[in-house]
């Protein structure tokens, strides 16, 4: 019996990985000589660094960065055998590191994340791969330009202040010290909204008030990226204005294109193609088991589960996924490859108590889903 264990994580409850092993537990009780092959996942959001560090067989390190606020915080980052660094943009520029009553993407700076981008040069990668995800900042990708060595410079010859507002100071951009180990580096961008830069679909518009802004400021920082493009169109000679995910993470998207030659990419694809998923798929499986904690109407858009699951089904695999709760629409995913939904509620049960009882939980739906299997491999 050779089964795959792909989970992604149960958010406020488990990870991604710990998912995985509670998993293993249940079928290991059923099957218990079973094969089976864990590779936690994410879709690109909360929790890549560590699953996808952990798939690789790699390790976390930690490095001390700047928050939106210039605060100084503690930031993670995963290192892989194969020069390869896994960053998330939110450990150093995301919203969670913000109180509610302090967030001003006027001010925000995503600083932080260049120097987390700095970190991983400093480790001698040969890629990054950053999901951008979850940010505090409207300003660009400004803050980690700077921090990489780029100058922005206003009309007097002096660096424009941190945060989207900032923007509209600028006069020129002077790349001459921008860290030259970027253009050797590939830097893969796990994205998986398309907005454009500015605009009424843009960051500002669209996400701006998410991360404190209220109308009068949405409207100032949408100037300051329109601003951002045109200066960078006319010195660094790209257009980023109009380019799907230009706009990801309040601009940084558009940063990241602009001064480190990203490439934008949805999350969940990024993921499995740097795992060689396919590969794992086409060795001969007899089960995956994988996993969210919601399952619903939403799930069939770059969601762990039925990301999986559709490739799962080119090579006529059965799917079974195991969620902390079944939601609207949630039949779905059966048109999309999983062969079979189980909650890991035993019955009426508050969301405390399945938070807390979580891993229990999930090894005893692992259980009872593959008792099932096994009638219907007994039954051919």
């Amino acid at each position: 019996m050779r089964i795959l264990i792909a989970p992604d994580s149960f958010k406020e409850s488990l990870t991604a990985v710990q998912v995985a092993d509670y998993m293993a537990a249940g079928v290991r009780q059923v099957y218990p000589e079973a094969d089976i092959k864990q590779v936690p996942l994410s879709d690109g959001g909360e929790g890549l660094t560590e699953s996808l560090t952990a798939a690789l067989g790699g390790v976390i390190k930690h490095c001390t960065v700047t928050d939106p606020c210039g605060n100084k915080v503690q930031a993670a980052y995963g290192v892989a055998g194969d020069h390869t660094v896994i960053m998330e943009m939110a450990q150093a520029s995301g919203l969670e590191l913000v109180p509610r009553d302090k967030r001003n993407p006027l001010t925000a700076t995503t600083y932080g994340t260049g120097e987390l981008i700095k970190a991983a040069l400093d480790e001698g990668c040969r890629t990054i791969i950053i999901g951008i995800g979850g940010s505090a900042t409207n300003d660009g990708g400004a803050g980690m330009a700077q921090a990489l060595g780029a100058r922005l410079l206003d009309s007097s010859g002096r660096e424009i202040s941190r945060g989207g507002a900032g923007l509209l100071q600028l006069d020129r951009i002077d790349v001459a010290g921008l860290d030259p180990r970027l253009a050797e580096t590939e830097i893969r961008v796990a994205c998986d909204v398309t907005n454009p830069l500015y605009g009424p679909q843009g960051a500002s518009y669209i996400y701006g008030p998410q991360k404190g802004a209220d109308a009068d400021m949405v409207k100032i920082l949408d100037r300051a990226l329109q601003h951002w493009a045109e200066v960078i169109k006319r010195d660094l000679g790209m257009d980023v204005a109009d380019i799907p995910g230009a706009g990801a993470a309040g601009g940084l998207g558009a940063g990241l294109l602009a001064f480190a030659g990203g490439k934008l990419q949805p999350g969940l694809d990024l993921v499995l193609e740097v795992l060689k998923m396919e590969e794992i798929l086409a060795s001969g499986l007899d089960l995956v088991i994988t996993g969210e904690g919601s399952i619903n109407q939403q799930s069939l858009y770059g969601k762990v589960p039925v990301g999986l699951a559709r490739r799962a089904k080119r090579y006529g695999i059965p799917v079974v996924a195991i969620v902390g709760s079944i939601g609207p629409g949630a039949e779905a995913v059966y048109q999309h490859g999983i062969d079979a939904v189980i909650s890991i509620a035993p019955g009426p049960i508050t969301l405390e108590e399945s938070l807390s009882r979580a891993g229990e939980l999930i090894r005893e739906a692992a259980h009872t889903a593959l008792r099932l299997f096994r009638i219907g491999r007994n039954s051919l």
